[in-house]
């Protein structure tokens, strides 16, 4: 069973920006429909559709996230410069500097590419990396355009099924993780798993379809239970819903855990959304005082975020019957942020259309396409880069509380150049969760790492090169190491040149 194509109509469109926004530009989207309506008049999707059906389907999409017009307008648009007669020029005259700014981005994004395997998998990064440098809004364009090409990838030969799918969940599922995306992220993972992995993906859907049908009336009784508890206090809006968990996902945990599905407590988890901090951890202490909690299992990341932004408080309860029941709570703030991430910044900003802070990460990806001009280089560091800003992330802390978000299985080496590069250049040892460990341990969240320094300490040890994670501490000790190299061969030179005169 793949991601189901639903085809979308100008008409549903129009309704659902007159419900979403408080200011609907409906002669702009109307005018921006016909114009990109007429252009790809004729043409056809590999799936027998009208071609207009794929604009319609990401306007709608970026609709529903509830972004400014303008990137609506230029969804119904970014195929027109690509693939049809109409200019960048001409959607200025009619649209202005900003839609025409976005249909160019997105139409540079797509532009064919020539490169074949893994040529063409460095020169898809990069276009993507520079996309995000310039406007993040593109890359919002992209994973509806993305997800859209997902639910009518049954339309292709497999061959290009499989290079699209691999791409979007290497690549793009990725990036959505690293913006705090988590809904883009799970479709683009469960979209390309279907057909990366479709004997995989069906068995994941039939456990889930049996724990579904096992604990839904449960799991149902438990959220009556919760909201009965919730109406006998102060909070007037909250919200309990269940969530299922996505099928890569349950893929990826059962594979840590050697296929032990009695291991996973999250296949249902239960959603507790309230108005404001205060009334997370008073509905918190609700649940802790009706259910024992299960030991370690209790998680605040609404006083530690994650490095991607995302807030809430985890915890996982023994309920009747010795049941096991994970819950969330947040508040609509925090469930918008989880949900779209860095998008959720553009939702309900109607009268602004700057562009979000770019992260540092971001900003590193823009510095390492400006450093590695050609695609040998590029080939070069991909495998790190891979690590570096793709592998999934944690979080550590320094003694004081602050929080450095590093990739799975860095080091105290990596940690101690992420908070500054003579921090890394000193360390001598590092202790965690005050212990002393060695320096090429593997971290995991919520570790607590001290740095011990050694002000007298030449430089940073080669070999650290051997177990560093990130590009950055790469960098920072090959940079170091040349310049005590360096620095020897001098003293060297000088003491030749002095022996010389003293003879």
């Amino acid at each position: 069973m793949k991601m189901t194509e639903i085809v979308r109509t100008y008409d549903e469109l129009e309704r659902l920006v007159q419900e979403t926004y408080s200011v609907p530009d409906v002669d702009t989207l109307r005018r921006a429909y016909d114009m990109a309506s007429k252009a790809h008049a004729g043409e056809k999707r590999l799936t027998g559709h009208d071609f207009i059906t794929h604009p319609l389907a990401v306007a709608y999409r970026l609709a529903d996230m509830g972004l400014h017009m303008n990137v609506v307008v230029a969804g119904l648009l970014h195929d027109v410069v690509e693939d049809t007669e109409i200019s960048v020029e001409t959607v200025e005259e009619h649209f202005g500097s900003d839609i025409a700014s976005l249909v160019e981005s997105v139409t540079k994004l797509k532009h064919t590419i020539k490169y074949r395997g893994v040529d063409r998998y460095a020169e898809n990064m990069r276009k993507m990396f520079l996309a995000m440098a310039s406007d993040v809004r593109v890359v919002f364009m992209k994973f509806a355009d993305r997800l859209h090409n997902l639910s009518t990838l049954y339309g292709m030969p497999k061959k290009k099924q499989e290079r699209i799918a691999r791409e979007s969940l290497e690549i793009y599922a990725p990036i959505a993780g690293r913006l705090g995306m988590s809904e883009f992220k799970g479709e683009l993972e469960d979209g390309s798993f279907a057909y990366l992995h479709p004997k995989e993906y069906e068995r994941m859907k039939n456990i889930m379809d049996i724990k579904v049908r096992e604990k839904g009336a449960y799991v149902s009784r438990i959220i009556d239970q919760i909201e009965k508890f919730l109406a006998q206090t102060n909070v007037n809006d909250f919200q309990v819903h269940g969530r299922v968990k996505r099928l890569y996902s349950l893929h990826k945990k059962l594979n840590k855990y050697q296929g032990d599905l009695s291991k996973i407590y999250d296949l249902i988890a239960i959603r507790i959304i309230v108005s404001d901090v205060e009334e997370c951890y008073m509905a918190l202490g609700l649940l802790h005082q009706q259910w024992r909690p299960v030991p370690g299992r209790i998680k605040d990341y609404i006083a530690q975020p994650k490095p991607n932004g995302y807030q809430s408080l985890h915890t996982t309860v023994f309920t009747e019957n010795g049941e096991i029941v994970e819950f969330q709570i947040r508040t609509t703030e925090m469930h918008e942020l989880a949900e779209y991430g860095v998008a959720a910044h553009w939702r309900y900003k109607e009268g602004s259309h700057k562009p979000v802070k770019n992260t540092r990460w971001m900003e590193e990806l823009a510095q390492i396409q400006k450093e590695l001009q050609n695609k040998k280089d590029f080939m070069e560091q991909l495998e790190i880069m891979k690590i570096d800003v793709f592998k999934d992330r944690i979080f550590v802390f320094t003694p004081q509380g602050d929080v450095i978000d590093l990739p799975e299985g860095a080091t105290p080496i990596d940690f101690a150049y992420a908070i500054h590069s003579e921090v890394g250049n000193k360390c001598t040892a590092a202790r965690i969760n005050e212990v002393m460990r060695n320096l090429d341990t593997s971290l995991t969240s919520g570790d607590i790492v001290e740095i011990l320094t050694d002000k007298n300490r030449r430089g940073p040890n080669p070999d650290w090169l051997k177990f560093v994670k990130t590009r950055h501490a790469r960098n920072k000790i090959k940079d170091a190491t040349r310049h005590t190299v360096k620095g020897w061969f001098s003293e060297v030179l000088k003491g030749r040149e002095r022996a010389k005169k003293h003879h």
